[in-house]
């Protein structure tokens, strides 16, 4: 878990990330193995993120971001479920806080990216280039594939994921609570 803080006056930000569950692709698991997983996840979310709130609603002031993902939505069930099923429990752990937290001035807000290419990113498109006997971007296509395609061609850099968190963070977004924004490049099909 990474916890990141920044005060900007009188406006704290926080925003969490929950780590990947590590099950490999290959893995065979069993639905406890799973469970036990999002189970540790959820409880080290809960846990970890809970230290500011009580500084915030002293201060009646403070915004929280939740960093979830798409995969909440849009599971891989040959290889992140219990990683998907920890960010679904954020997202409406998330939803539920700000109802509770919103009229004491302080904001919830949730970022969902999509695929980001993160060195980690980089590492598996790398390795499956490898195996296909392709070049790195088409280890990429690979991974767009198996996401059911980006529209818009590419994943998303660690730097617009950011830039969307400080946004919600920043005084400019001061009535937005409650909310999630989805920053996937059109991954998950819409109505």
């Amino acid at each position: 878990m990474t916890e990141a803080y920044r005060t900007t006056g009188d406006l704290r930000a926080v925003a969490d990330l929950a780590q990947h569950a590590n099950i490999s692709t290959t893995q065979r698991y069993t639905e406890g193995a799973v469970t036990e997983r999002s189970a540790a996840a959820i409880a080290k979310m809960s846990q970890r993120w809970q230290s500011p709130v009580p500084s915030m609603l002293v201060q009646r002031a403070g915004v929280t971001v939740h960093v979830t993902s798409i995969q909440h939505e849009l599971p891989l069930p040959e290889s992140t479920t219990a990683y998907a099923a920890a960010k679904a429990a954020l997202s409406t752990y998330s939803k539920a806080l700000s109802k509770e937290v919103s009229p004491k001035g302080v904001r919830v807000v949730r970022v969902s990216p999509g695929w980001v290419e993160t060195e980690a990113a980089a590492m598996l498109a790398e390795r499956l280039a490898k195996e296909a006997g392709t070049d790195y971007e088409g280890g990429k296509q690979i991974i767009m594939r198996s996401l059911g395609g980006i529209p818009l061609g590419r994943p998303a850099k660690p730097r617009e994921v950011a830039d969307l968190i400080a946004f919600v963070a920043s005084p400019r977004a001061g009535s937005i609570t409650g909310t999630e924004y989805v920053i996937d490049g059109g991954t998950v099909p819409t109505a």
